[in-house]
């Protein structure tokens, strides 16, 4: 999703109409994507899903600057902007873009504002489209969201393999990678499905996390109520994160409906925060109980990320086996602090921040050196 010439995000009518049969009939291009399989065996026969990559965690924690910059790699192959509507049917859909297209789409910066530049061609999150086809309920708060290694949907397992096949076949890649914030409460599931699998769990400092979370927030609220195409866009594309359908990750406790209590009573802070400490709360019990999943899972500290982006970017890629490219070079010459807001929460708001996450934090920490595990600290410092 780009910007409009006022600024605010747009979405096309025809994009609007044509995601709006995808989400009503998702059985219809289940069976379509089986169809387009079909006709693709020979093309797809030889190959192996083989160590995918798996970026996820809290929005707003650098997982974009993480896609964008791993999605470099000649070996990788990820969705595209052009994948969507029709994510189901890569093939088919591909070969429509490339003869509708009329020209080369300008660079734009998308919609969240925040000075990432964006075409047809660049990496995006849209795997979230299939977990929602085949998943009921993965978006209600009050449920469960978490998929574990007891979890088993055959359907859905032959589906997002020969998908992922037909994006290395289509992209020329070898290994998939994708971005999905959801996937932080999949995390077993996925190593299930794909032992060799590599996770990297971007983590921020939660004040600063939590300022960037309630401006993206409100800058989706005021476009969704300009243009309620901007609302049913997020939800078509599984972004639940902002906007007037926000709604927390349920994780079969009473965290996600206090979550959302607190949101709607306006106790965005307090709601943030408790978002913050859950998501990665969950995240340090599932690599605490399983050496397994911990050793196939870095942490990567977005400041750390921020400070030395050359050496960072280089432990990244040894945890993911990619090997060769200039992913450190280009790390260090794209990454840098956001210069573009600063925190202005008060100090009772700083310390409520800090009460709430220090505990997550420190649990973070003894996976992954310099994660802020002291943000009681860090918030006094900034008040």
């Amino acid at each position: 999703m780009a910007k409009s010439e006022t600024g605010g995000p747009k979405v096309s009518g025809w994009m609007d109409f044509l995601s709006g049969l995808v989400e009503r009939h998702p059985r219809a291009w289940i069976r379509l994507g089986d169809f387009e399989t079909r006709m693709a065996r020979e093309r797809i026969a030889e190959t192996q899903v083989e160590r995918p990559i798996y970026v996820t965690g809290l929005a707003r924690s650098g997982s974009t600057m993480l896609l964008e910059l791993l999605a470099t790699h000649p070996d990788v192959a990820t969705h595209r902007y052009r994948d969507f509507p029709a994510v189901m049917t890569p093939f088919a859909w591909n070969w429509f873009t490339d003869h509708a297209a009329s020209g080369e789409a300008p660079a734009e910066e998308r919609a969240h504002k925040d000075r990432i530049l964006v075409t047809p061609e660049s990496p995006e999150a849209f795997e979230e489209v299939i977990w929602m086809a085949f998943f009921a309920g993965l978006h209600d708060p009050a449920a469960s969201a978490v998929l574990d290694r007891a979890t088993a949907h055959p359907e859905f397992e032959a589906f997002y393999r020969e998908h992922i096949a037909k994006l290395l076949v289509l992209r020329g890649g070898r290994r998939y990678l994708a971005k999905g914030n959801y996937n932080v409460t999949r995390l077993s599931y996925l190593q299930k499905l794909f032992p060799d699998a590599r996770f990297l769990v971007p983590v921020r400092d939660p004040v600063w996390h939590i300022a960037s979370l309630m401006k993206q927030h409100r800058l989706f609220v005021e476009a969704g109520q300009a243009d309620p195409r901007i609302t049913r866009h997020l939800s078509r594309t599984g972004h639940f994160e902002f906007g007037l359908e926000r709604r927390a990750i349920g994780l079969g406790d009473s965290q996600a409906p206090e979550i959302m209590r607190l949101w709607a009573e306006g106790q965005d802070v307090e709601g943030w925060a408790r978002y913050w400490a859950a998501l990665y709360g969950h995240v340090a019990d599932k690599l605490d109980a399983d050496p397994t999943l911990a050793a196939a899972t870095r942490i990567v500290p977005y400041e750390r990320l921020c400070a030395d982006p050359a050496r960072e970017m280089a432990a990244i890629a040894g945890h993911c086996g990619v090997q060769g490219g200039n992913l450190p070079a280009l790390a260090a010459e794209r990454i840098s602090e956001p210069s573009y807001y600063r925190p202005d929460f008060t100090p009772d708001e700083l310390r409520t921040i800090a009460a709430i996450t220090e505990e997550t934090a420190m649990r973070l920490a003894r996976h992954a050196a310099d994660v802020p595990a002291k943000a009681e600290a860090r918030a006094v410092a900034m008040a």
